[in-house]
C-alpha cells in the first residue's frame, strides 16, 4: 500500500505539471495583474483619428499642424493656449477637450504643492520622509511624482483647505469664456471614500478635471499667476478683436519659482524628460500624470506644460486614453516634446507675440 500510495501522488504530481498556465496574449507568460487591469478598459483604445470631427477653421495654423501631428494615432487631445492672453490657439480632438472631465491624476500635485507652501505647511528644503530611508525635497517629489510626499501634504493640510486652493485655480468650474460646449468638470464637497484627502492629494481621487482646466491652469503658472477666461475665436472678426479676459489674479507670485523648479526637474530628469526637445533653446516646464480612471473607465496619461521658461509663449494640456501601457504621463510628455520641436521648426518662438487690449471684466 505503501508503495502505491507513492505512485499515486507522482502521477497526481505529473499531471498537475503538465496543466498549461494562462498566457497574457502575445507574451508566453503567465498573466499578471497588470495584464487583467489593462483588460477592464478593453473598449477604449489606445489608438485612435483623434481630430476627424475637429472644426479648426480659426485655430492657430501653425500650432494645430504640430499638435495634430504630434499627438498622431494615439486617443486623445491636446489644448494649446497662449498664456499671455488667454487665446485657444488648438484643440485637438474638442469631443473630448469639451467634454465632462477625468480624474488629474499626477497633475494635481502642482496645485497642493502650492498650497502647502502658502499655508506654510513646508517650504522648498523641507525634507520628508517617504521610505524606510528616503527622504525627499519639494523639487525631487515634484521630479519622481512622489505619490507619499504629496500624501503627506494633504493629510496635514486637511480636505477644506486642498479644496480652497483647488477651486481657487479653477477646478470646479467652467474655464472658459461664452463656450457653450464646455463642461466644468467636477470637485468633491466631501473627501473622497478611497483614500480620503491624502489619495485626492497625491492623484486627484474624486476629482475630474477638463484638458481646458489644465491648459488655463499651466497658463497661469506660465504668465506669473493669471488665470485668464480661456477664449476661442470662431470667426476672423474674432480672431481680429481679440481681447483678454482675467478670471482672476491668483497672487501667487512668491511662491511660484518653487513650483515652477519642481516642474522643471521633472523636464530635466524626472517623469517629463521626454518633452525636452534637445534641438531647441526654449526650455519647458511641465507635470506628468498616470493613474485609471473609474468613473470614465479607461488607463490615463497626462502631461501640462509651458514654454519657453523666461517668455512663455505657449501652455498645453496633453491627455491619453487607453488600455495599454503606453497610455501614461511619460507618453504625454513625448507627445509635448514633438509638439515642441514642431514649432521650433517653424520659428514659432522666433515671432514676436503681438500685444492685444485687457478686459479684466466679464
Amino acid at each position: 500500500m505503501k508503495e502505491f500510495g507513492k505512485a499515486t501522488l507522482a502521477t497526481m504530481v505529473a499531471m498537475l505539471c503538465a496543466i498549461p498556465v494562462p498566457a497574457a496574449p502575445g507574451t508566453g507568460r503567465p498573466t499578471t495583474t497588470a495584464h487583467r487591469t489593462a483588460s477592464r478598459y478593453r473598449g477604449v483604445p489606445t489608438f485612435a483619428d483623434s481630430s476627424k470631427t475637429d472644426d479648426g477653421t480659426y485655430d492657430d495654423p501653425v500650432v494645430r499642424a504640430a499638435a495634430v501631428s504630434a499627438l498622431g494615432r494615439y486617443n486623445g487631445a491636446v489644448v494649446a493656449v497662449d498664456p499671455n492672453t488667454g487665446r485657444i490657439l488648438t484643440v485637438v480632438n474638442q469631443k473630448i477637450a469639451f467634454g465632462e472631465g477625468y480624474i488629474p491624476c499626477s497633475t494635481i500635485k502642482p496645485t497642493i504643492a502650492l498650497a502647502a507652501l502658502e499655508e506654510n505647511v513646508i517650504t522648498r528644503d523641507t525634507m520628508l520622509r517617504v521610505g524606510r530611508r528616503k527622504y525627499m525635497n519639494l523639487t525631487d517629489a515634484m521630479a519622481h511624482s512622489n505619490n507619499e510626499f504629496f500624501e503627506q501634504l494633504g493629510t496635514r493640510m486637511g480636505f477644506d483647505t486642498v479644496s480652497k486652493y483647488g477651486r481657487l485655480l479653477g477646478l470646479g468650474e467652467l474655464a472658459g469664456y461664452n463656450l457653450s460646449d464646455e463642461h466644468p468638470g467636477s470637485f468633491p464637497s466631501v473627501p473622497p471614500a478611497f483614500g480620503g484627502v491624502a489619495r485626492m492629494s497625491s492623484f486627484g481621487e474624486g476629482i475630474q478635471v477638463t484638458p481646458l482646466q489644465m491648459a488655463a491652469l499651466s497658463a497661469a503658472f506660465a504668465n506669473g499667476g493669471t488665470l485668464y477666461y480661456l477664449q476661442y475665436p470662431h470667426s476672423q472678426e474674432e480672431v481680429d478683436n481679440f481681447t483678454p479676459r482675467v478670471k482672476r489674479e491668483l497672487n501667487i507670485g512668491p511662491i511660484l519659482p518653487e513650483i515652477r523648479e519642481g516642474m522643471l526637474a521633472a523636464v530635466l530628469y524626472g517623469t517629463g524628460k521626454s518633452s525636452f526637445d534637445r534641438g531647441g533653446d526654449e526650455m519647458p516646464l511641465g507635470k506628468t500624470g498616470t493613474c485609471d480612471d473609474h468613473t470614465t473607465p479607461s488607463k490615463i496619461g497626462w502631461f501640462i506644460t509651458y514654454a519657453n521658461e523666461s517668455h512663455p509663449k505657449i501652455a498645453l494640456a496633453v491627455l491619453l486614453r487607453g488600455n495599454t501601457r503606453r497610455v501614461k504621463g511619460p507618453t504625454a510628455a513625448e507627445v509635448a516634446g514633438r509638439i515642441y520641436r514642431k514649432l521650433r521648426e517653424q520659428n514659432y518662438f522666433a515671432n514676436p507675440t503681438p500685444a492685444v487690449a485687457m478686459n479684466t471684466g466679464k
